[in-house]
């Protein structure tokens, strides 16, 4: 896979479709596309994700980095996306470890 390449995530129903950007031979999610995945409103995210950096379960300076993003529109602007998804999840936002998608979402980003 190429540096800055965007992979499309769909479960096996085809329902949950994310662009998922990998830089690096790492994937990263904005906190909208985890909601997606995780059906957690982007709010519920966010709360989470600053939790798990005020407990220091994770380290805010690997797991965020800012990436310039074109929208539909054509404008442009930073946006914060979160690398170490997994741990994200399991540490944080109501983890299910039997959940489908989340299962087969992991397995396809380790490849």
């Amino acid at each position: 896979m190429n540096t800055g390449e965007i992979l499309i995530y769909q479960n096996s129903e085809g329902g949950i479709k994310i662009d998922v950007r990998l830089e690096e031979e790492t994937v990263w999610l904005t906190q909208a596309q985890m909601g997606l995945l995780f059906n957690k409103d982007k709010r519920t995210i966010s709360e989470h994700i600053s939790n798990t950096f005020k407990e220091g379960e994770l380290n805010e300076n690997s797991v965020v980095r800012n990436f310039r993003t074109t929208a539909s529109d054509g404008k442009s602007s930073d946006v914060n996306y979160y690398n170490k998804i997994k741990d994200i999840y399991s540490t944080s936002i109501d983890y299910n470890p039997n959940d489908e998608k989340t299962i087969m979402f992991f397995k396809g980003s380790a490849k």
